[in-house]
């Protein structure tokens, strides 16, 4: 099958006294986010107001000059950085004649091709149909005229204009779908804490090296590319630490500015493997212009996601593109700064793990027989065992460490006691 041939976009753009503080970033990131859903950009068409229009988003005279723009690039599409209303969908794709979809569009777009797993591809499914029910009003033509373009990926293929009922029945079905692979996962993670695994999750902004560190420490080969979106299923991962503690590594979907609301209600169940973990990686890229603004929105969805209360360990990822990392400043505490695809990273970041680890579990101490070496393997596999001391003349070993209040192998050995 020979390979789609690239839409040629137009971005759009308002800086208002809202979004003045991040606009040249939004504006970036969203030309990545195109060229992540296979678009070209021919044109970013910007514009300064105190805030957007309420008709056409930038005003009728930019709306000329983008008429203009569009037969001058023979652009396919155009893109506006902002989340459009139905009305304003409306009306600026009969003045353009051509297709015109939002942020929210091109990253649910973007989501459509990423997603892997039943789960995945049930939660893209309804967050665009949710999406696209209010606005079915005029999508029509657009949509038949797109045939399988940026913004039409998933469901929009199947002609979504032609039967709303059909779309509502759809969506009730999604989700009962998706609350049976919920309870699934629920299971699976209950079984998780029931046999006293320590569980880490990755989290962090988009690109930021999630699935690089998830490789570096459990060789995983998951798909690590330098791309918005790269990891959109979770992933889980079993992780032995250099003294023998078996612990679970979760990589989650990366978060992005202005993350669109049908998102995170779709992708609750995905986020709310979170949840359920003892402690969270934020993983930041040290390297790029925006890292604090990057920071505060993961920041603030970690609080609209009930995070908050679980410890946090901030890894600075990729310290090799810093120029002096000597002089790197961290802004969140506890860090730890790396480059995860260097061996020192690697070493740094399991004793900034394993120093995390001592916090939060409760120190032990106990002596046992030269018999009871299964008990002995199984602490080291069960808790991070710091020294483990034979002496001669008890004939006993004396171990110290640190392990869940309750943990299955402790409770034997007090009960053997």
């Amino acid at each position: 099958m020979s390979e789609q041939v690239q839409e040629r976009v137009i971005l759009v753009g308002v800086e208002t006294e809202v979004n003045y503080q991040y606009f040249e970033e939004s504006m970036l990131e969203l030309k990545n986010l195109t060229k992540t859903a296979k678009g070209e950009v021919v044109f970013s068409l910007s514009q300064k107001r105190p805030q957007i229009d309420r008709k056409t988003v930038i005003g009728k005279g930019k709306i000329v000059e983008l008429q203009q723009l569009v037969e001058m690039h023979d652009a396919q599409l155009v893109i506006f950085n902002h989340e459009l209303t139905p009305r304003q969908s409306q009306i600026i794709g009969d003045e353009l004649g051509i297709a015109v979809i939002d942020r929210v569009q091109l990253i649910l777009d973007i989501f459509a091709m990423r997603a892997r797993s039943k789960e995945g591809k049930l939660q893209v499914e309804l967050a665009q149909l949710e999406y696209l029910l209010p606005r079915l009003m005029g999508q029509g033509k657009m949509l038949s005229r797109l045939g399988g373009g940026i913004g039409t990926r998933g469901p929009g293929e199947t002609k979504l204009e032609t039967d709303r009922r059909h779309i509502r029945n759809k969506v009730t079905i999604i989700k009962r779908e998706l609350k049976e692979v919920e309870a699934h996962r629920s299971r699976t993670r209950q079984n998780r804490q029931d046999n006293e695994v320590f569980q880490i999750g990755l989290i962090g902004y988009t690109n930021a090296g999630k699935s690089t560190i998830l490789n570096v420490l459990t060789q995983a080969q998951t798909f690590e590319e330098d791309q918005l979106f790269a990891t959109l299923d979770p992933l889980t991962k079993k992780w032995r630490l250099p003294e023998g503690l078996e612990v679970t590594l979760t990589d989650t979907v990366g978060f992005i500015q202005d993350l669109p609301t049908q998102l995170i209600n779709a992708f609750q169940s995905t986020l709310e493997e979170s949840k359920g973990m003892d402690l969270l990686l934020h993983v930041v890229d040290a390297s790029s212009e925006n890292r604090q603004q990057h920071e505060e929105t993961v920041t603030k969805l970690m609080d609209e996601l009930d995070l908050s209360q679980i410890p946090v360990l901030t890894v600075y990822n990729k310290s090799d593109k810093i120029a002096n990392p000597l002089q790197f400043v961290p802004t969140l505490f506890p860090s730890v700064l790396v480059s995860a695809k260097t061996t020192r990273g690697k070493e740094q970041l399991n004793q900034a793990i394993k120093l995390k680890i001592m916090e939060i579990l409760q120190p032990y101490t106990l002596e046992l027989g030269p018999e009871e070496g299964k008990l002995l393997n199984q602490l080291q596999r069960e808790t991070l065992l710091l020294s483990s001391e034979f002496n001669e003349e008890e004939q006993s070993y004396f171990l110290k460490g640190f392990a869940f209040p309750q943990s299955i192998a402790i409770r034997r050995m007090e009960k053997s006691e």
